[in-house]
């Protein structure tokens, strides 16, 4: 399944909503970097102070290169968000997305993305 994702922002929340699907390759997670950094210039908040929702129902079970991929772009201090909360399907994804992220201000969801979005704009 090819990769796809889209990136929206809802400045006047300090919100960036993801959508991820398919099997990504560096060059795909590359190009996802770039429209996430593009698409963080739209918010009004400082540096690290956005929130994030990701929707990862649609993904696939990744690669160990995408893995490590992924892991750079979670962990790059200069554009982390304040907190994430991840919405997932799979259990090996989500095992996959919890090595990735390595972090403590995220929170995994199953199901429909309103919970995860919940908590976000509650914290």
């Amino acid at each position: 399944m090819s990769p796809r994702f889209t990136i929206t922002t809802t400045p006047a929340l300090n919100l960036v909503t993801i959508t991820m699907g398919g099997f990504f390759a560096q060059a795909d997670i590359d190009a996802f970097e770039h429209a996430r950094n593009v698409a963080h210039r739209e918010l009004r908040c400082g540096p690290n102070q956005h929130i994030t929702l990701v929707d990862m129902r649609e993904m696939l079970i990744q690669s160990q290169e995408a893995i490590v991929g992924f892991q750079r772009v979670l962990n790059n201090h200069a554009t982390k968000s304040k907190r994430i909360a991840i919405v997932t399907s799979k259990t090996l994804s989500r095992m996959q997305v919890e090595r990735a992220a390595e972090r403590r201000d995220v929170q995994y969801f199953s199901g429909e993305p309103t919970e995860a979005k919940e908590w976000l704009l509650a914290g």
